[in-house]
């Protein structure tokens, strides 16, 4: 329903600046053809005055014109942002966070490297910033590795369902080298406001398209 109303919202508005834009330029014809009427016959405007104002015209018509066509691209570009966002609802998505939900024995979270690291360790925080388990990855080549955490500790028990969170060590040659922590979220809702599309997901503030890294 909601992408409905943005297209019917992006007609409207169309329609409305095509008016706007005919109604100034008729009001523009009027004034040009009162003062043609109304000219002083001893001082009539010559060719080239008539020729700037009707320049004049065009170039105010030809950006009404513009910014149509410009408004037009604007609202089908925000329509079909709509379609996509609602067709994410009840997908997983990768989004940059730290966080893991533990569910039933099965964790899901990635990292994304921008080069090649021959060292990547995922350390499982609990509540109290505790590290409870350690999933080491190995040597990874750029770009995203995903990991799962099945919620077995250490110390051999099983850890309990709830939201954790993990930090990242990826070295290459003993240098730290910099990643970013990603969280696997499920969207849950589509919301359309002043500040665009957002989308709904649990344990997060709202998110926007442009922070999804990955969809699953």
């Amino acid at each position: 329903m909601a992408t409905v109303n943005a297209v019917s919202s992006s007609t409207t508005s169309t329609a409305i600046a095509r008016t706007t834009a005919q109604e100034s330029e008729d009001r523009f014809l009027k004034l040009l053809v009162t003062q043609m009427k109304n000219q002083d016959p001893l001082n009539p405007l010559d060719n080239a005055e008539v020729t700037s104002q009707m320049a004049q015209l065009s170039t105010v018509t030809g950006i009404d014109k513009l910014n149509d066509t410009v408004k037009a691209l604007s609202d089908s570009f925000a329509a079909g942002q709509s379609l996509q966002a609602a067709g994410l609802v009840g997908h997983g998505v990768m989004i940059e966070g730290d966080k893991l939900q533990l569910l039933d024995g099965l964790a899901f979270g990635g990292v994304e490297l921008n080069q090649p690291v021959d060292s990547l360790v995922i350390n499982v925080k609990d509540a109290s910033g505790k590290v409870i388990h350690s999933v080491d990855l190995g040597a990874q080549g750029a770009g995203m590795a995903p990991f799962e955490w099945d919620g077995s500790t250490d110390s051999g028990t099983d850890a309990a369902n709830g939201t954790y969170k993990f930090e990242i060590e990826a070295k290459l040659a003993g240098k730290k080298v910099d990643a970013t922590a990603l969280s696997l979220v499920q969207v849950a809702s589509v919301s359309l406001g002043a500040q665009g599309i957002k989308l709904n997901v649990a344990g997060f503030d709202p998110i926007s398209l442009s922070q999804i890294k990955q969809i699953l």
